[in-house]
């Protein structure tokens, strides 16, 4: 797959271009394990009861699954990827990755987390964005009651006012350090009170340029209707949209639910819809680059090639400041290293927090992994097309 620049999401070369042959063996047995779901969840599950019930096995999750997905259990830790991402022209988005906070004290202790992730952007070129969980900040049931419109008590008023107040703060400190600062999309029936919370710091933090970015999970069938309100609601108060386009993350649970509470799915019906919706936003976003700053995060190699011709398509320059492409660190290299070899403006993800605190999101990344047809596959191929070539030299 070329675009006009020669770029080939095939050339396995740049795409593993930092990656050791030890590298290369780790990564080929990993992806080995999550593309069989019953290895994969025995895997996962005996991992994350060892480490519950205090087996030794910190240091052989650390070095194997955790090595290969995430930056490091601190900030600090994750100095080293960051380097050797950069090295390659490739930007870092440190990702606390600790989930499962339910009172107040976990609230604010991730709150400080994500404040101290920004503090370290303003520093760095090599990271260029801050991002945060509203359920790492936010009790999911207060969040579903809001949206429901149930009545919430007194001491639920009080709760909801000091969410609001921690993403006030995490947003003004991202305006005043000049970081720009992407709010994670969630399930369906907890989106619209963030909606409405991110649009209100776009509106006070975006006058001049994008700072606040909301997710945009494009496997809903109402969303490419809900980027276009967000557009109008833009252009009518004269403030940037921040626009983070994703798939989604949550399709089985948002069936499950909906089937179990006997209404419509809010998920489109297949990959070819989820898909068709992704590249209209793409496009939608292109043609209104005046006023949105997209951030494509995709692993689907069609889309980020598309995105390229769209680009093309309106004379921007491949490094243009309001187009990133970003990926997961740990996964699709091919598309990361080789869009940064073109001169795109190319960001990881890059997850840490300490290792038992991090396995739900292993877990979760494993699962998606194996859920999401030929991703593993895909990973797998490429390694091993790589390994071959290393051999043949």
């Amino acid at each position: 797959m070329k675009t006009s620049t020669n770029i080939s999401f095939e050339d396995t070369s740049i795409a593993f271009s930092a990656k050791t042959d030890s590298d290369l063996r780790k990564a080929n047995f990993l992806f080995s394990i999550v593309k069989r779901p019953w290895m994969n969840a025995l895997a996962t599950g005996a991992a994350n009861l060892s480490l519950k019930i205090g087996l030794p096995v910190k240091g052989i999750i650390k070095n194997t699954v955790f090595a290969h997905f995430c930056g490091g259990e601190t900030i600090e830790e994750c100095q080293k990827t960051t380097e050797n991402l950069g090295a390659y022209g490739i930007s870092t988005i440190l990702d606390y990755s600790v989930e499962g906070a339910t009172e107040e004290e976990g609230f604010e202790k991730t709150t400080q987390e994500i404040l101290d992730t920004i503090a370290k952007a303003a520093k760095s070129k090599l990271i260029p964005f801050a991002v945060f969980k509203m359920t790492g900040i936010a009790s999911t049931p207060l969040l579903e009651k809001v949206q429901a419109g149930t009545p919430l008590t007194d001491s639920e008023v009080a709760a909801f006012g000091k969410v609001e107040a921690r993403v006030e703060r995490i947003c003004r400190a991202g305006f005043e350090a000049d970081v720009p600062v992407l709010i994670d999309a969630e399930e369906s029936w907890i989106q619209d009170p963030i909606d409405r919370m991110a649009y209100a710091m776009m509106k006070e933090f975006n006058k001049k340029k994008a700072i606040v970015y909301n997710t945009y999970q494009m496997y809903r069938a109402d969303m490419l209707d809900n980027l276009k309100r967000a557009f109008h609601y833009a252009a009518m108060d004269t403030y940037y949209l921040g626009a983070k386009l994703v798939r989604g993350a949550y399709m089985e649970k948002e069936r499950d639910r909906a089937e179990d509470m006997d209404y419509p799915s809010p998920i489109r019906p297949n990959k070819e819809a989820t898909d068709e919706s992704f590249n209209k936003a793409l496009a939608y976003c292109m043609d209104n680059k005046q006023r949105i700053h997209l951030m494509c995060g995709s692993h689907n190699e069609y889309s980020n090639y598309y995105l390229t011709l769209l680009m093309e398509k309106h004379s921007m320059k491949n490094n243009n400041p309001g187009v990133w492409f970003a990926q997961l660190y740990g996964m699709s290299d091919n598309i990361s290293f080789n869009l940064a070899q073109a001169g795109y403006n190319v960001v990881k993800y890059v997850p840490y927090g300490p290792v038992k605190a991090v396995m739900p999101y292993l877990i979760r990344r494993a699962d998606e992994n194996t859920s999401v047809g030929g991703q593993s596959s895909r990973e797998l191929a490429l390694i091993r097309k790589e390994l071959k070539r290393r051999r043949g030299k």
